[in-house]
This record gives C-alpha cells, structure tokens and sequence, in this order.
C-alpha cells in the first residue's frame, strides 16, 4: 500500500429537496453556506455542489432551473470562502460556462462523462478545468440497463479507456475516474467493483499518471439496501465501505460525512504503516 498518496475528502452539498440523503439537501444560500462551513471546518478538501437529484425516480430539472438554484450560492461561496475548492456537480456544458464567469476556476463533476452534453468535453478542454469522468450506463433515474454486464468490472475499464482518448482528443489533462458506484448497477455489480477498484489505477492521462480514483458510496442503496436498514442508519457501514476502497487505491472520497471519513483516513494509514513494519 501507499500510504504517502494524498487521499482527499469531496463534501457533498445538495441544492435539492429530493436528494436520498435528507441532511445533505440544503433549501437555501444560508443553508448551503452553513454546511460547507462545517464540511471546511471537519477537514474537507473539495465542496461538490449539485443543483439536481439523479436518484432513482428523480426528475431532471433541466438546465435553467439548475442554474437558478447553483448561481447564488456560487457567488456567495466565491465571496465567503474564496480559499475552499468547489467541484460543481453538472453535465451541462451551458452551467460549466456561467459558472466559470464567478468561480475561474473549480472542479467539474460530470456524471455522464460527456455523454449528456456534446458540447462538454471541449468546453472543459478549452477553459483548462478539472474534470471528474463518472461512469453511467443506462438511465439512473429509471435504472435501466442494469443486468447485461458480463463482466462489470472489465467493462468498466473499457469504459474508461476509451475515455481517456476522448479527453486527450478534447485537451483535458487533469481528470478523475469515477466507477459510478449506484448508477444503473445492480448491487451486486457495485460490490464486484468495489473488489476490483485496483484495476482501474492502469488507467492512464496523457501524461502518463494514473487517473486519480473517486469513489462516491457515501450513504446509497448499495449500503442501505443490501442490510435493509435506511440511509440514515448507514453511516457505520459507509465507512467500512471506504476503508476497502481505500485499501484498494482510491484517492477521493465523496462522503456526506466529513469528520468521519477523515476518522476512517486516519485509520486507514496507521493499519497500512503497522502492515508495513
């Protein structure tokens, strides 16, 4: 294990009123500005700020409505937390443009990997953003395309493979994998990819580094579901969860939980010194 990698922690912030995860919806810019403050406070390296719900049975809210929702607390984040690095949660190319007006620079965290939005991938090339490729066969809204994988993992890695031409084709240097943990995957696939999360460290950038690896399982059905409990009795599980993922490589985690994952971290590097020794 390498216990020197920087791992990262990405907080969630909802500006949503249907998210699955009740605590993280925030129903205005005081909300939202009181949550990352303590998210800042816990430890978190990175805000993600999402203006719509892509659970099961959501409805997409469309484009406008989105950005009706994102400006304010962007413009009011820019000014109170300048310092704070801000991953906006987006697959449309029109919000990454309005959003780099107020922010210059921030993280964009796509869940379609440009497929939603054929303007995406060379809007983020040419402003020179980060950029968080997620993996999402299907719809997740309606969960289709769930069971015809033969192999989840393999064809995951494809996935991403293919990707990366897609992202040197369009100029972006600075990406981020993401398996998509809960998108129109069964959860049994999800759990083969948590297995298998190792494999995806071969996937490489134009200059030859691995993709840093996100996992985002924070709290979802592939959790809460599988022990028949709710999302909000989940958090103890999440964290086993992430101890594996980070055992098996992966250098963000995109948790609800700020203070802790940051414990699981911690722990995580003193097990993997001691197994060193």
């Amino acid at each position: 294990m390498n216990t020197d990698r920087k791992i990262s922690i990405m907080g969630i912030v909802n500006l949503t009123d249907d998210s699955y995860f009740a605590e993280s919806r925030c129903a205005d810019v005081e909300a939202a500005l009181g949550r990352v403050a303590c998210m800042v406070a816990e430890g978190a390296d990175i805000i993600d700020i999402g203006a719509c719900s892509t659970r099961p049975g959501s409805a997409p809210v469309g484009e406008e409505e989105e950005w009706r929702r994102l400006e304010p607390v962007l413009r009011a984040l820019r000014e109170r937390f300048p310092y704070v690095q801000v991953s906006i949660d987006t697959y449309f190319s029109s919000v990454v443009r309005m959003a780099y007006d107020i922010l210059d620079r921030f993280i964009v965290n796509d869940i379609s990997a440009g497929e939603a939005d054929p303007a995406m991938l060379s809007t983020v090339g040419e402003l020179k953003l980060p950029y968080v490729a997620m993996h999402m066969r299907g719809n997740p809204r309606t969960m289709q395309s769930l069971t015809d994988y033969k192999d989840v993992v393999s064809e995951v890695l494809d996935y991403f493979r293919d990707f990366a031409e897609k992202a040197d084709e369009n100029g972006i240097s600075d990406w981020i994998l993401d398996p998509g943990f809960g998108f129109a995957k069964t959860i049994e696939q999800n759990y083969n990819l948590l297995a298998g999360l190792r494999e995806f460290k071969s996937v490489t950038r134009s200059d030859g580094t691995p993709a840093p690896l996100l996992v985002g399982v924070s709290r979802k059905s592939m959790v809460y579901k599988y022990l028949n409990i709710t999302p909000e009795e989940s958090l103890p599980a999440t964290q086993a969860i992430h101890m594996v993922a980070l055992q098996n490589g992966t250098d963000i985690l995109r948790v609800h939980d700020v203070a802790e994952a940051l414990r699981t971290i911690k722990l995580y590097k003193a097990l993997a010194t001691g197994s060193q020794s």
